[in-house]
Parts: C-alpha cells; structure tokens; sequence
C-alpha cells in the first residue's frame, strides 16, 4: 500500500513534518539566544534539561488524560496552547526585563504539552489506520524527522547569516500554528471507553498493569532503558573526548556527527526489505547484538572518519529498534489504555539518561574515556542475551 495516496496519512505526515521542524528550530534558536542574553552555559542546560522534565515527572499523567479526553481534542487544543506559549516565550525573550527563570516556565510547559500533544498523536495512529501498518507508518516518520534533524540545523545556520533571533521564533510560532490547523482536519475519532468511576491513580495503575501483561513490550521497554543508559554513559563525554584526547579538530568533530546521523537514515530505509526477510523479534534482537558490536569497536577507533561510520550503525540499529518498538506497543496495547501505557513506558525509559549523564560525566573527570565504551557494549550485549534467553527473535 503507498501511504502517500491515503489523504488522513498526509495529514498525519505533514504534521509530523511540522513538528519535527518546530523542534529542530526550538533547539537550535533558543540556547543562541540564552547564551546571548546570559552568557551563561548552565543557563543553556538548564533549558535543555526542562525538555526532559515533563516526559519523566509527568508521563504517566499525561497518558491518563490522553486515554480519557478525545485524541482529536488534544491535537487542536493542545496545539493552541503551544501557540499562545510560543508567543508568549517569543515576548520574553525580546524583553527588556528579561527574568531566566520565566523562560524556564514557559519551556517546561511547552515541553509538557508537546509530550501530551505526541502522546495523542501516538495514540489517535491505530484509530486512523490498520495495525499492520504501523511498523511502515513509523519507518516514513523516522525516516522524515532524521531528513529534518541532518538538513535543518545547516539551513538554519545560514539563514542566521540573513535573518534576526526574532524571525526564527516567529517561524517556530508558525509551525505550532500550522500543526493546530492541519489537525481541524483530522477525521474523528472516538473517546476512549473508560470507567467513569475511576480516580486518576486508579487510571494510573490501569496503565501499570497493562504493561506487566504485555511480556514482550515490558521486556522490549527494560532492553531500551539498559541501551539509553549505555548511550547516556556515551554522549555526555564523547565530544570531550573527540577533542580532549583524540586531538579532533572541531571540523572533523563536526564531519564525525553528521556522519553518525546519516544512520538514522540507512535505518529507516532497511527496515521494510528486512521485515520482508525477518521476523521484528529478529530484527530487533540482533540489532543489539550489532550495537553492542559497534561500541567495543569505538574503544579501538581513533580516527573521526571510522568513529562516524561506527556511531552511524549504531544510529542504524537504533532507529530499527525504535521503529519495532514503537509499532509493536501500538500493535499489542488496548487503544483505550495506549496513553497511559505509553506515558509508562517512556518514563521508565527516560529515567536512564540523566543517571548516565552523570555518571559518564563523573568517570570522564577521574577515569580514563575508552573504558566507557567497553561498559557500554557489555550492557547492550547483556541486552542482546536477555533477549535471546527469552526467545524474543521467535515472539513476534
């Protein structure tokens, strides 16, 4: 079936388009203009960190309001409010009483939404569309946001060249706004059926025990954490490490990621013909046999060009591995308990990288970097045997 013929999937995809651009913007824009006006790279993180604030504090409420509100419903309305909040933080940034720490309000609140704004938009997926799609439907919309996150931060930077901080948070205020309208159009869907006597907690626990039911979503949500645990040990220090001890030049660093993101890419496109030979269990199983792989090979690489192709598999494997995932817990999970089970799940997953954050961090300032590395490849290989101890390559 080509997607592309189907008018509800171009809706969709052009508000992930938008989305994805928002993002890219918001990320980019947004630390300039705080270093600008702060000069201060505690501010930049800090900001940084409200994006991950709601995903973890907030997941499992959200996902209680996404499964008892009309997906639809929060599409629009959620967006509005992401709209009034972009102007709103547009306002801030441009005022001559600039205070940090509203920024920071406005960016937590922008972050909480926009987590429940792409939890319905996760949700509302199996109301639109059949569930044999949704591991292609996941494919083109990874394969979109790393087209985006690769080509939009170079286009962005030139247009700095011609352009004003101001004009780029007006563009990021358009995409909200183009997102909101492009969901008017949305065909309806139903509410969720629930108990109406259920109290929020009740809902909460709802969600719990449906991901303890689903053997194979619970095993595949703990696999991810243990991997972003181990990426969280990596990140945090490889760029020091590029430049501290390998001696990269700040080009060569910049080559070596834009190389790694080009695996997202690769990714995106190999899951189709290998889920024609494969099994998702398979796929996914040996993905992290491959990472695992990879990450023992970057302890002896010392050369950018190698590092980059090496990071770019793991990006590979990683976009297979969220693209199954992701329709798998769309496939298996009840729609009516989908936001709650998602809101578990990603606070369960993103608990693991600000404990990694912290401990690379740490180990980089008293430790020698490589042995990072090899941790990290011994964790995603445990991974790999868990995985295959319980015959997840046979599962699904």
């Amino acid at each position: 079936m080509n997607l592309f013929k189907n008018h509800t999937f171009r809706k969709i995809y052009s508000i992930h388009f938008f989305v994805n651009i928002s993002i890219t913007i918001f990320s980019f824009i947004v630390p300039i203009i705080l270093y600008d006006l702060t000069k201060s790279a505690l501010a930049m993180s800090t900001m940084r960190m409200m994006e991950f604030l709601p995903n973890i504090f907030l997941g499992m409420l959200i996902g209680v309001f996404v499964d008892r509100i009309n997906r639809k419903y929060i599409l629009i309305y959620g967006n509005l409010i992401r709209v009034i909040l972009s102007i709103i933080l547009v306002y801030l940034l441009n005022s001559t009483d600039f205070v940090l720490w509203h920024v920071y309000v406005i960016g937590f609140l922008l972050s909480s939404t926009g987590y429940m704004v792409g939890s319905a938009l996760n949700a509302i997926m199996p109301q639109l569309f059949e569930k044999s799609l949704m591991t292609d439907i996941q494919a083109k919309f990874s394969l979109l946001s790393t087209m985006i996150t690769i080509i939009g931060p170079g286009l962005l930077g030139m247009l700095l060249l011609w352009v004003s901080n101001e004009v780029f948070l007006w563009l990021f205020v358009s995409c909200q706004l183009c997102v909101m309208l492009i969901s008017l159009f949305i065909e309806t869907v139903p509410t969720p059926e629930r108990n109406m006597n259920n109290s929020i907690v009740r809902d909460m626990k709802e969600g719990i025990d449906a991901l303890l039911e689903n053997r194979s979503l619970l095993l595949q949500t703990w696999t991810i954490f243990f991997s972003n645990f181990a990426t969280s040990l990596i990140i945090g220090v490889l760029t020091f490490y590029a430049l501290d001890q390998l001696q990269f030049s700040k080009e060569q660093l910049g080559f070596m990621f834009t190389v790694s993101a080009f695996g997202g890419i690769i990714g995106a496109k190999l899951i189709h013909p290998l889920r024609n030979r494969f099994t998702r269990g398979q796929i996914y199983t040996f993905s992290m046999l491959v990472d695992a792989i990879a990450l023992m090979l970057l302890f002896f690489s010392h050369h950018w060009l190698l590092m980059g192709a090496l990071l770019a598999l793991r990006t590979s494997v990683s976009t297979m591995t969220n693209i199954v995932y992701l329709a798998i817990r769309q496939e298996t999970t009840p729609n009516h308990l989908l936001g709650r089970v998602a809101g578990t799940t990603s606070m369960i997953m993103k608990l693991a990288l600000p404990v990694g954050l912290f401990i690379g961090g740490i180990w980089a300032d008293i430790l020698p970097v490589e042995p990072i590395f090899l941790i990290s490849a011994l964790i995603i290989g445990l991974n790999f045997l868990i995985l295959w101890r319980n015959k997840f390559q046979t599962t699904i």
